[in-house]
């Protein structure tokens, strides 16, 4: 599978690993424990079996035209299934909602892309950032003890940058980086 993910400004990705090493410093599962060099905070857009040159360009001419993107990390999530997930919220903003409509309908009408995940589909979509995985029930306790005192309200975030995920080399590519600088 082919990703297209938005990567935060230098001070939303410190206050996501902050919230990662709260959740390792208390024993429960979280990325800060994940060793894969790729590993970063991000929030994914969709994904695609393949990501054809045509389709990468239309996808990055999308971005560029809408990062940087305001958004509001509100609340905790946890996803149930085979490999649970504990995730940051993110409030679906117009923007952010238009961009995501854009990308996927980009993947989805496109030939070569293959499948698409549905889960990633408008509507369906729920916009979050990982905190943590874990293959049994893990984090029992109240939102308030997951995440450290000057996390818990909402948090002004800025997503500024993209990069695309290769799941079968485990590698990344910089799709728009962030202005003044690598992705």
């Amino acid at each position: 599978m082919r990703t297209v993910e938005l990567l935060p400004d230098d001070a939303t990705d410190r206050a996501v690993r902050r919230a990662w090493r709260h959740l390792a410093d208390a024993g429960l599962p979280s990325q800060a424990g994940h060793p894969h060099p790729t590993n970063r905070p991000h929030l994914t857009l969709a994904t695609g079996e393949a990501l054809p040159d045509a389709v990468r360009a239309r996808v990055v001419e999308v971005l560029e035209a809408a990062l940087p993107v305001r958004i509001r990390l509100e609340g905790l999530v946890r996803f149930p299934g085979r490999v649970r997930v504990l995730a940051w919220a993110v409030r679906p903003d117009p923007e952010l909602l238009f961009l995501h409509g854009e990308v996927w309908r980009t993947l989805a009408g496109s030939p070569g892309v293959g499948r698409t995940n549905p889960l990633h589909a408008p509507g369906r979509w729920v916009p979050h950032v990982t905190l943590g995985r874990a293959r049994r029930a893990a984090w029992d306790l109240p939102d308030a003890d997951l995440l450290p005192a000057p996390l818990r309200g909402p948090l002004p975030g800025l997503l500024v940058a993209a990069r695309g995920y290769d799941s079968a080399t485990r590698t990344t590519e910089s799709l728009v980086p962030p202005a003044g600088g690598p992705a």
